[in-house]
Order: structure tokens, then C-alpha cells, then sequence
């Protein structure tokens, strides 16, 4: 399936949901393939970032993080998104290779 959105794409697997996405200002990049897991009655959630084409010249080494979800939530369950997004952002800068604290 293919969004609106120029070079994204959204494929479904039986245990996972893989997005594959253009790095944004990067002409010679292949795309990315974000991919989650987690599995059922865990509380270990898996994201994964790769090289849409691992063969090619710019492709980089995929890298990913396994942690439990429960430190992304208050005791009253509520999801506390920047603790959530500030893992995923520290994922995106170790896969570019950027410092974070550039930023």
C-alpha cells in the first residue's frame, strides 16, 4: 500500500508493520524499513530501522532497541509520549550517526 505521501509505504506482515520511508533532503538514500514488534503478553517492544536496500552503497547498518514498554507509562497508565519519542529519536541519530546533542 502505498500513502500520499511521496516514497512512504506501509507493509503488513502477520507480526509486525514495516514502514518503509525516504530519509528527508537525502537523494541518495534507498529508504528506510521502520519495523515493531511486540509480541503478545510481553512487555518488550522492539524498534527496528534498516536500509530499504542493504546492498546498496549508502546503506547503513540497521539498529534497534528492545525495552519494556512499562517506562513509558505513569502507574495510572498513561502513556508519557516524549519519553516514548525521545527513545525513538536517540534510535534515528544512532542510525544516521548524528550526536543528539547537536540538536
Amino acid at each position: 500500500m502505498q500513502c500520499a505521501a511521496r516514497g512512504l509505504f506501509i507493509v503488513t506482515k502477520l507480526d509486525a508493520v514495516n514502514i518503509i520511508m525516504e530519509l528527508p533532503g537525502s537523494f541518495n538514500s534507498t529508504g528506510l524499513v521502520v519495523s515493531s514488534n511486540l509480541p503478545r503478553y510481553s512487555d518488550l517492544y522492539t524498534l527496528r530501522i534498516a536500509s530499504a536496500d542493504p546492498k546498496s552503497v549508502s546503506a547503513k547498518e540497521p539498529v534497534e532497541f528492545t525495552k519494556s514498554v512499562t517506562g513509558w507509562f505513569t502507574k495510572d497508565g498513561i502513556l508519557v509520549e516524549g519519553l516514548f519519542w525521545k527513545d525513538v529519536e536517540g534510535l534515528i541519530s544512532k542510525y544516521t550517526g548524528e550526536s543528539r546533542k547537536n540538536k
